[in-house]
């Protein structure tokens, strides 16, 4: 795997997915509505970090900027990110909040469950606090 640290946005599904990433690479994630108590004990329902000079906040419900959830708007004004990162729907969307000053990311789902057409994950690199070079990848279900 070709990335310095993989973030996950919830829904692991099972720790297996956790366990083989941890192998590898520095993870860093959140449990999601699907994932059980195991996982929870290990996971945090939310995070932020700062990693060459980008701040990160991660949940797995969140919303998109001018609906976002009940309690996230105030996080994004405590933590003040640069990036926030949520899963929860499936749908890859990346997305400017001006109200924020953030970018908003939805990686989609890269697991083989839920209703999704289209496997897909994004990478990105990061040059003093910014973000660049973000594909999104696409994969077959099958």
């Amino acid at each position: 795997m070709d990335c310095d640290e993989v973030w996950h946005a919830g829904d692991w599904g099972d720790l297996a997915v956790s366990d083989a990433l941890t192998k590898m690479k520095l993870v860093r994630g959140v449990y999601g509505n699907i994932d059980n108590s195991t996982i929870r004990s290990i996971y945090p329902k939310d995070i932020n970090f700062t990693v060459a000079g980008l701040t990160v906040y991660i949940t797995h419900i969140g919303g998109y900027p001018g609906r976002y959830e009940k309690g996230v708007k105030e996080r994004l004004l405590e933590v003040k990110p640069d990036l926030y990162i949520f899963g929860h729907s499936h749908i890859c969307k990346v997305v400017r909040d001006k109200e924020f000053g953030l970018i908003h990311f939805n990686p989609g789902a890269i697991g083989m469950h839920g209703f999704h057409k289209k496997r897909t994950m994004m990478t990105f690199g990061i040059e003093n606090g910014n973000l660049i070079d973000i594909p999104v990848l696409e994969y077959d279900r099958n």
